[in-house]
């Protein structure tokens, strides 16, 4: 008892001591190139980053396409099999009982149209929300830009878009729609959508990394987003209800995942005709697509070094 009374406290190194120490660590740092494990890079840096590993993002996105139905008795084929019979579905429930095809011309064309366009954007950001969340393991393995996931993510569904694409085309061709020049629409109109698709698939990936409930939350927020989103009725007609507040026909017009969609429609069905397209159609999409696109890389971007952590 008498001895650990009689021994002396730990001594505590003066604040010099502490700061003269930290300084030396800090030089031996610098001198010998070493940075903080996980540290956020400069937002040149981490797009510089992002681009030379586009031959991994691209492969990563192929693989996990590839690997999606692989345990299917018909595979690949539910690519183009789910997107078409969400649309049969759609046509009896609103189509036939609710009557919503009627005075809206080539319905069936203009409901799988609305169908595949809104299940790109759909499936994108689901994808996106779980990017982190659900490849921690990788996260936490390799040191990588973390944005590569929800990009690599959005380029799956866009891969699975671009081969449902050929059902669409045939049933367009099946219903008499012509092709013509305004076919080529479709790209500048996917390359938008793509860059909004992936700007929000960021922003919900950060928030899913911190908060994961919000992925058993979306497929609520995004089964509204597609009832005003005009997939299964004509938006032009409902705003044109007396009815209907202006400042709600605005809001349905300028929907980003309707912009989308009516861009789309115009392109590919001849009997869509401009008079149905918001006004400002092209701008209005643009706008989204730079919004979303790079206001979503700064956010996500922001928490680089959180990812993976805790």
């Amino acid at each position: 008892m008498s001895q650990a009374l009689d021994t002396p406290p730990l001594s505590t190194p003066p604040p010099s001591q502490v700061t003269q120490a930290g300084d030396h660590l800090t030089a031996l740092a610098v001198r010998y190139g070493l940075s903080v494990s996980g540290a956020r890079p400069t937002l040149r840096t981490y797009v510089s980053q992002l681009w030379a590993r586009r031959h991994f993002i691209t492969a990563f996105a192929t693989a996990k396409l590839t690997a999606q139905y692989s345990q299917a008795k018909l595979g690949q084929i539910w690519q183009v099999m789910t997107p078409l019979l969400n649309a049969a579905v759609y046509y009896f429930i609103f189509g036939v009982l609710l009557g919503t095809k009627h005075g809206v011309p080539d319905y069936i064309p203009f409901l799988v149209t609305g169908v595949f366009i809104w299940t790109f954007t759909q499936g994108a950001i689901m994808a996106g929300t779980r990017a982190i969340a659900g490849n921690l393991g990788l996260v936490r393995a390799l040191h990588f830009p973390r944005a590569a996931l929800p990009i690599s993510f959005c380029i799956q569904q866009l891969q699975q878009l671009l081969f449902s694409m050929t059902a669409l085309i045939v049933i367009l061709l099946c219903f008499g729609i012509p092709v013509t020049a305004s076919w080529l629409l479709v790209v500048p109109a996917l390359a938008l959508q793509f860059v909004f698709n992936a700007g929000v698939a960021m922003i919900m990936a950060r928030m899913g990394a911190s908060t994961p409930d919000i992925a058993q939350l979306m497929p609520f927020i995004l089964r509204t987003w597609m009832y005003v989103s005009g997939v299964m009725w004509s938006l032009d007609k409902l705003g044109k209800k007396d009815n209907l507040p202006h400042v709600v026909v605005v809001m349905l017009e300028t929907n980003p995942a309707a912009i989308y969609i009516d861009l789309m429609r115009f392109a590919l069905i001849d009997s869509y005709h401009s008079s149905q397209l918001p006004a400002h159609v092209w701008p209005i999409a643009t706008g989204w697509a730079l919004l979303a696109g790079v206001g979503g890389f700064i956010y996500f971007w922001k928490a680089e070094e959180t990812y993976g952590r805790g």
